[in-house]
């Protein structure tokens, strides 16, 4: 499976879910790739330092003489890499502008080492720009995080209408594993009505598991661990762990 995470929309917790769902697929014993197209690399900082980094994703994709070999990195979670990100990403878009294959610079790269993982999971910038349509072009399933706040499907007509545009033709093969609710806090009016939003939209695509907000999540990466590290029995721990298990059972 080769799963992309998106919504343009920052602050949804996109990041957070791309590192604590590759790190649960790690710890099942599943061979997982993290694929990291964000420019802010946030993804990539809580498993390497990036700083170490030479060659990135951005490489992969406008060079060809690059290879996957060069990028990844082990990870101190064994079955887990990461193919990370760094700053240079931004130019990306310049770069693959007009290019007859610019929408499938990442699916022709990923075709080429797919079969050694059993997932890869492709963290996505808060834009719908050609980053993120590389991502939903090359992925076979796509997960889409939305926070249970006042203005949470505000501009989800634009993530929907990009979605329907890419299977539309480059790749109609594109299924929505679920949407994913998240920063829940249910003591709040707002997040209740958001959430029954959210599933009156979606219906059953939307994920039984709902992610709480969470002091420990938020730490988390700024100690440069998973949630499974950090705190292993914390809500957010239990939460991601019960998302994996929809996703396993689902794929």
């Amino acid at each position: 499976m080769i799963l992309a995470i998106a919504n343009q929309k920052g602050g949804v917790g996109k990041t957070t879910t791309a590192v604590n769902l590759v790190a649960a697929l790690a710890f099942k014993g599943r061979r997982t790739l993290l694929v990291d197209m964000d420019p802010q690399s946030n993804s990539s900082m809580s498993f390497i330092d990036v700083r170490a980094v030479e060659k990135t994703m951005y490489d992969i994709l406008v060079d060809k003489s690059c290879t996957f070999g060069d990028v990844v990195r082990p990870t101190t979670i064994m079955g887990l890499e990461v193919a990370p990100s760094r700053i240079a990403m931004a130019k990306l878009e310049t770069k693959l502008l007009g290019e007859v294959d610019g929408y499938y610079r990442l699916k022709d790269r990923l075709d080429e080492i797919r079969r050694n993982y059993d997932f890869i999971i492709v963290d996505t910038p808060p834009t719908l720009g050609l980053i993120t349509v590389n991502a939903l072009v090359a992925a076979t399933h796509l997960l889409i995080p939305i926070q249970s706040s006042y203005f949470a499907l505000e501009g989800t007509d634009d993530l929907l209408e990009t979605i329907d545009k890419v299977k539309a033709r480059p790749n109609p093969a594109l299924q929505l594993l679920g949407v994913l609710v998240t920063l829940y806090d249910k003591r709040t009016t707002v997040a209740r009505d958001s959430l029954a939003a959210i599933r009156s939209l979606f219906g059953e695509k939307v994920f039984k598991t709902v992610i709480t907000k969470s002091v420990r999540l938020e730490e988390s990466p700024a100690y440069k661990e998973s949630i499974f590290t950090y705190a292993p029995d914390s809500s957010g721990a239990l939460e991601y762990n019960q998302l994996t298990e929809e996703i396993l059972n689902g794929a």
